[in-house]
């Protein structure tokens, strides 16, 4: 049971990207169903899933019990998908959530039955009676009545309404808020800070009246401390609310502006759940009956439940007519209306990659980058890699893939799976890999430098072809660049002799960019000379250090 311990609305933070718990609760439930969930069980977890070749990471080697945890524990419990007593089970919910054909829609049921307290969910002595709401349902009502909500309203005034009946003094501080933020142009970042600041002391003021500003994760108990903590814990729980909301394919985010919002052809279904959806938490006190409507996979009802609506939404898209739709049972019908949305997404992804071949968007996509190294930009890691496709498809010729995932409207929405590269280029004759990653410093050769060789050696055995890799990063830290200049000296035979692995600064990238500008356009050709110019280098260059310098001038005289 999850205890409660600070007044401000929870949200379950981990897995951080709701798709990556498919693959996970699937392997949980394959080799493990039937089991006790014991320290054991946990550890042997970890051990499968560091192996898979979906999982991006290694698992805390010292602690992999707690690392099992934290994978199954969190979200995949808390929203229903397993039932971890008396042993390991995967629910109804979990069943559609997995195998079935629209994950999405089982999410979005499971989110709106989420609710605090429940008996997952218990408050801890400190706020007994803080709680009484259901998190997602209730931002869900402000997004849609103040027509958008931005990541900061989010973080200081909707993580206040631990309490449904708090929702319109909740609703109109935020209106008041940006009220102020209009009289306080150019002095934005002082005036968040002010407003953030206070919300802290003033949702912890008894705690801090009580001298009990000691956190579990730190030692320190200065009051300056204390506001930082839990300034992190509401930014994770309002970047966790984000990302579900989502998943859902209810929501857009602009991830420049920082604000969510409603698509406007979901408007009906948003507001279906908001007058139909009740407010109230349910078996707060019988975990039994609770559970019983956790696990239920088809509670609450959708306004895609009915025939009607699914009709309606089809026509609407110009695809049928009523007399086309005429026998469809609810499930074909639904079927046919995710085929409709996939065409339409395939027919706006290749509506942008026409904007950006003509350069249309060269201004949004070096803004964009900007915006990504000052991080001021939401999602970050999500936009490098879609930006970073953006700029692969601009600097023109080839077949270039984005293995982050799509929405229906050609936005981005999840980062590519840990078994791939984040992008693929087909240039005919030859391929290239493309890896991005914000990671910096030491993390950035553990987290990245493996699984870079890894995703460069599965692209060159699946194309059959000559292959190369670009990593690109803010800034390389020094430990993956001898990384990688040591795999371009070694014959490997994951790899049919000697890597290509090129490591690229951000800036770098943007220069090659910027070059790529000038008529006639770059052709695939001088894209595999400046990639053969970077390699010859590392082949005569005495150590990666000298080879740094080479890259750059490479860069510097890539395209005449």
């Amino acid at each position: 049971m999850a205890i409660l311990r600070n007044p401000v609305l929870f949200f379950t933070t981990s897995p951080r990207t709701p798709a990556k718990m498919i693959p996970e609760i699937r392997l949980l439930w394959e080799q493990f169903g039937g089991e006790a969930w014991t320290q054991e069980t946990q550890q042997l977890f970890t051990n499968e899933l560091a192996k898979s070749p979906f999982f991006q990471g290694k698992g805390s080697a010292g602690e992999k019990d707690f690392s099992a945890r934290d994978r199954i524990n969190r979200a995949p419990k808390a929203l229903g998908f397993v039932n971890l007593t008396p042993c390991i089970e995967l629910t109804e919910a979990g069943k559609a959530f997995v195998y079935g054909k629209r994950p999405q829609e089982i999410f979005l049921r499971q989110l709106l039955k989420f609710q605090v307290p429940s008996p997952l969910h218990r408050e801890n002595g400190n706020i007994q009676g803080v709680f009484w709401v259901r998190p997602y349902l209730e931002i869900l009502r402000l997004i849609r009545e103040l027509e958008y909500l931005t990541f900061d309203e989010l973080k200081i005034f909707a993580l206040q309404m631990t309490d449904y009946h708090k929702y319109e003094a909740i609703k109109e501080r935020i209106l008041e808020f940006r009220e102020a933020k209009g009289q306080r142009k150019g002095q934005y970042k002082r005036f968040i800070h002010e407003i953030w600041t206070n919300a802290v002391l003033d949702i912890h003021r008894e705690r801090i009246a009580a001298g009990k500003t000691k956190t579990r994760e730190t030692t320190d108990a200065s009051l300056s401390t204390f506001i930082q903590t839990q300034k992190g814990n509401m930014r994770d729980y309002a970047d966790a609310c984000f990302r579900y909301l989502r998943y859902t394919g209810l929501v857009s985010i602009a991830y420049n502006r920082k604000t969510i919002s409603v698509f406007a052809d979901k408007e009906a279904d948003v507001d279906y759940i908001l007058h139909t959806v009740g407010r109230d938490p349910v078996f707060v006190d019988d975990e039994e009956q609770y559970k019983k409507y956790l696990f239920s996979a088809d509670t609450p009802a959708l306004y895609a439940d009915k025939v009607r609506n699914i009709k309606d939404a089809i026509v609407q898209t110009g695809a049928y007519t009523e007399r086309d739709l005429r026998g469809y049972s609810l499930e074909a019908l639904k079927d046919l209306r995710d085929g409709v949305a996939a065409a339409r997404k395939e027919t706006a992804i290749q509506e942008q990659v026409g904007q950006i071949k003509s350069r249309a968007l060269y201004a949004d996509i070096v803004d964009t980058f900007r915006a990504i190294a000052s991080k001021d930009c939401y999602d970050a890691p999500l936009m490098f890699e879609y930006n970073t496709w953006r700029a692969m498809t601009m600097l023109n010729g080839g077949d270039i893939k984005g293995n982050f995932q799509f929405d229906d409207v050609g936005q981005p929405l999840s980062t590519a799976a840990g078994n791939m590269p984040d992008i693929e280029c087909d240039y005919g004759n030859f391929s290239l890999s493309v890896e991005v990653t914000l990671q910096s410093g030491q993390r950035q050769f553990e987290a990245e430098g493996e699984s870079v060789a890894r995703h460069y050696g599965r692209l060159k055995e699946k194309c059959g072809k000559d292959t190369y890799c670009l990593f690109i990063a803010p800034k390389i830290n020094s430990a993956t660049l001898a990384h990688f200049y040591g795999l371009n000296h070694v014959n490997i035979a994951l790899y049919g002799g000697k890597s290509k692995i090129i490591p690229l600064r951000l800036e770098q990238f943007m220069k090659l960019l910027a070059t790529s500008r000038r008529d006639p356009r770059p052709a695939p050709t001088d894209i595999r000379r400046f990639l053969d110019c970077v390699l010859t280098f590392c082949e005569s260059a005495a150590d990666e250090t000298r080879w740094s310098d080479d890259i750059q001038t490479c860069v510097d005289t890539w395209f005449p």
